[in-house]
């Protein structure tokens, strides 16, 4: 079992420096940030670039590993995004972990002016954008067209430091993007129940993660691929569990979850006077000895 967390991009990096400098300190094994142009309540807040941090987390940090959680097609290119985390994993000397997913509604959904994709539409994008992201950032050239993204002799020299390319960590939980996970991932990532997590009864929410597993299994099968071979990532934060509240809630909660398979969990960094405001002693503690206490 690992222990991540994710650091939302609000902090000038004066301050955001110790945050990320602090998370290596706790012994965490990845920090992640959220790759949103903005997010929910912290719309009319600072709010920062996902990429810019991670190059300066990256320069702030020796030990940690870095990600994106997630970013998407909402408002990105495979041929932009790969010159990014290309550059991000040089700088970070290969400590990148890339988590991707389908994109949802919200403020980057229509932030470039577009209409909001539907569910079907933001599965077909997602259909082109992960397969074309994983050829740009493993061949020295690309040239393709598709109906949504194209390359035209792309050229990514001299590749990631991370061979042949950055980890892919896929959130999905519909076929198609299980599909996708199973093809491209090195890791797979769920919150939940994605029509509303924190909806599910607290001791439903096991058998949430259980079912996503089994078709996740089915999916990895279907494609020949190891099932063993994907790391699974729980993102906590969006259900009605507390784990945050002690360390003896946390040891409970990972523990259920651990037995179900999940080998990652990811805790938000406290953010006092949000939804992420937790007590950053308990969080401190939690991520210090919490894993030594699953057994």
């Amino acid at each position: 079992m690992r222990l991540s967390t994710v650091i939302l991009p609000i902090h000038r990096w004066t301050e955001g420096r110790k945050v990320w400098r602090r998370a290596e300190e706790l012994g965490f094994h990845t920090a992640y940030t959220y790759d949103h142009l903005s997010w929910r309540s912290f719309r009319d807040q600072p709010w920062f670039g996902a990429v810019p941090t991670l190059t300066a987390a990256a320069c702030t940090t020796e030990r940690l590993r870095l990600g994106t959680l997630v970013t998407s097609p909402n408002f990105r290119h495979p041929v932009t995004l790969a010159k990014e985390l290309l550059t991000v994993d040089d700088i970070s000397g290969g400590r990148l972990t890339v988590g991707i997913g389908v994109g949802g509604t919200g403020f980057d959904a229509t932030a470039m002016g577009q209409e909001e994709w539907t569910a079907r539409e933001r599965a077909d994008r997602f259909d082109e954008f992960l397969p074309l992201l994983d050829k740009l950032l493993t061949q020295d050239s690309t040239t393709e067209k598709g109906d949504y993204y194209s390359a035209v002799e792309a050229r990514n020299i001299p590749g990631c430091v991370q061979q042949p390319r950055v980890p892919f960590y896929v959130a999905a939980t519909g076929p198609r993007g299980l599909k996708l996970a199973a093809e491209h991932g090195h890791g797979w990532v769920s919150y939940g129940d994605p029509r509303g997590p924190a909806d599910v009864p607290v001791e439903q929410a096991p058998a949430v993660i259980e079912a996503q597993l089994g078709k996740l299994r089915t999916a990895c099968e279907a494609q020949g691929r190891d099932y063993a071979s994907l790391r699974k990532v729980l993102l906590q934060g969006s259900t009605a569990e507390q784990p945050l509240k002690s360390l003896d809630a946390f040891v409970d909660y990972a523990g259920s979850y651990q037995a179900l398979g999940i080998d990652e969990i990811v805790i938000h960094w406290p953010v006092p006077d949000s939804i992420f405001a937790n007590d950053l002693t308990v969080f401190e503690k939690i991520a210090t000895e919490g894993l030594a206490q699953l057994g």
